[in-house]
């Protein structure tokens, strides 16, 4: 009995030893298995991506196809666009040019045009000049604009309204306007200015020829009659050595010009007024100083 006791034994010891065995290699095996199944969906997932950005740059040539599918096609229609803005910037230049260089000596415009415009320049000292010579009208900017911004003034509001009225008139509504921005050559510096958009002087002096003609606009100008330039510090009227010269630099003019407007364009006014437009602070800051002359204003 003792010794089949002891055969029992080692039979069953065999056995749970074997049964031991057995389970570790299952559980490698599963480890080893997992593992797989975890690169296999790796390898999916990865394989998945590179079909979709191949995908992508499928559909990228595809569409490089259908538009010109060359880059010489690309860049010859930049080049005609390039060419056609040239082509209307150097026609603004020469209007402007043409109204500058008009006989001196008398008026530009018709007597009672040109009466109307010297009255409107006599109730408005502070804020306008009249150029009868070349038939313009200045608006000074110190005066114009609020400090730190191009919104205009509550004074030159009230200002423009009347002079639209005149150029609204049957004495005015045929001509051409250019509005035309300048300023001194002083840099913009302040970093409020910058930040609200306003990088250069060829910014502020396009900011303001823009506020302007949509003052105009606002006020029934057709819009067909109005041409807007920026020309920053580049036509000066006085030096800038002085902070008189200046402040006359700071300007924005409205040319009057000799030339009529095509007749499809209505008398003087747009069938629709231009939507009045929040505007961002873009005139320079008044904080920089000049020990030479005093303080650099509207800047």
């Amino acid at each position: 009995m003792a010794r089949m006791a002891k055969l029992i034994v080692t039979a069953v010891l065999g056995f749970a030893l074997t049964g031991c065995v057995s389970q570790e290699k299952y559980n490698a095996l599963k480890l080893d298995r997992d593992g797989l199944s975890e690169q296999l969906s790796k390898a999916q997932s990865d394989a998945s991506s590179a079909r979709a950005e191949a995908d992508s740059y499928k559909n990228q040539l595809a569409l490089l196809n259908q538009n010109g599918g060359n880059l010489a096609g690309l860049v010859t229609n930049l080049q005609q666009q390039n060419a056609s803005l040239q082509s209307q910037l150097d026609a603004i230049n020469a209007k402007y040019a043409d109204a500058l260089n008009r006989p001196t000596g008398g008026t530009a415009l018709p007597a009672p045009l040109s009466n109307e415009l010297q009255a409107f320049a006599n109730q408005n000292p502070d804020l306008v000049d009249f150029d009868a010579a070349h038939g313009i009208v200045k608006f000074k900017s110190d005066v114009t604009f609020a400090s730190g911004s191009a919104d205009v003034t509550p004074a030159a509001k009230t200002a423009i309204t009347r002079f639209s009225q005149i150029l609204n008139s049957p004495a005015a509504n045929g001509y051409e306007l250019l509005v035309a921005g300048h300023t001194d050559n002083q840099r913009v510096s302040n970093p409020n200015t910058v930040k609200a958009g306003h990088l250069d002087n060829w910014y502020l002096s396009s900011h303001r020829a823009i506020t302007v003609a949509a003052e105009l606009r606002n006020h029934n100008v057709n819009g067909q009659r109005l041409g807007v330039v920026g020309y920053a510090d580049q036509r000066p009227v006085a030096s800038n050595t002085t902070s008189t010269g200046q402040q006359q630099n700071r300007r924005v003019e409205v040319l009057i010009l000799p030339t009529t407007v095509k007749s499809t364009v209505a008398s003087g006014t747009s069938s629709k007024a231009a939507p009045s437009a929040k505007k961002a602070p873009l005139n320079k800051d008044s904080s920089e100083v000049r020990t030479d002359s005093g303080p650099v204003l509207n800047k």
